[in-house]
């Protein structure tokens, strides 16, 4: 990566990044989900076909077009009854595996350089609930889970953007748009971390700078290192000054 130039609208004020993948080690195959679950891999359920068609449905539940339970069913028919709905929601509950190391003290030195911090995810209410570690009530409002995060770095970030609250998902446009309408940061200002190509991609077209994250490596160290090659991580007073004032 070029270092990043430091003038006027040209600079970076926002660190984005993916949730799975990134932040979040998860599974990446329906076999590895049912072992995590200890459900054992029946008949063809993970062939190409039903991942393609598991993907439809949850598709749908990572736009809030559907209900966890509904998902559930839908799950349950498509593999032919091969699972219960309490077996596919432990596969969907191990589907998230744990956070990587390094990330709590990353977003706070990445806060600490002045800059603003943010999650931009594709995921399904169950998951994000454990994600930011909060549940919504019945008036739409957020409440602090009695429990101890899993996920200790999520809820340091400033902002905090999910797919199925957004009503679109990761590559379409809509989405990368409606986070610039929301957090008064758009193209360039914004430094995005992702480990799928298209979501790259797309981000790029919108001229924000993304970067592709191996979620098989050290991705708390990965971020770090694009951040000092660009010149991102090193103490600049008159950042933090500016950043303070357009938060007034």
């Amino acid at each position: 990566m070029k270092k990043t130039t430091d003038d006027g609208n040209d600079r970076v004020r926002m660190v984005c990044f993916d949730l799975g993948g990134v932040m979040v080690r998860i599974c990446r195959s329906w076999e590895e989900g049912c072992a995590r679950a200890g459900v054992p891999v029946r008949g063809d359920s993970a062939s190409d076909e039903m991942k393609v068609r598991r993907r439809t449905i949850t598709g749908d539940g990572t736009i809030g077009a559907i209900s966890e339970q509904v998902w559930v069913d839908r799950i349950v028919e498509v593999l032919g009854g091969r699972y219960s709905p309490d077996e596919i929601m432990r596969i969907h509950h191990a589907w998230l595996i744990e956070e990587y190391q390094g990330w709590p003290r990353l977003i706070e030195e990445i806060r600490s350089a002045g800059y603003s911090t943010a999650c931009l995810s594709n995921t399904v209410e169950g998951h994000w609930e454990r994600l930011v570690h909060a549940r919504v009530n019945g008036q739409g409002e957020r409440e602090a889970a009695e429990q101890k995060s899993e996920f200790p770095a999520v809820p340091l970030l400033d902002y905090q953007f999910a797919s199925h609250l957004m009503g679109v998902a990761k590559p379409n446009p809509e989405i990368y748009s409606a986070f610039e309408k929301q957090t008064g940061f758009r193209g360039k200002a914004i430094l995005f971390f992702d480990d799928l190509a298209e979501n790259i991609e797309a981000a790029r077209r919108l001229g924000w700078r993304a970067e592709r994250i191996d979620h098989g490596g050290d991705t708390a160290e990965q971020v770090r290192g694009y951040l000092k090659a660009c010149g991102l991580m090193e103490s600049d007073k008159s950042m933090k000054r500016d950043a303070r004032k357009s938060a007034i």
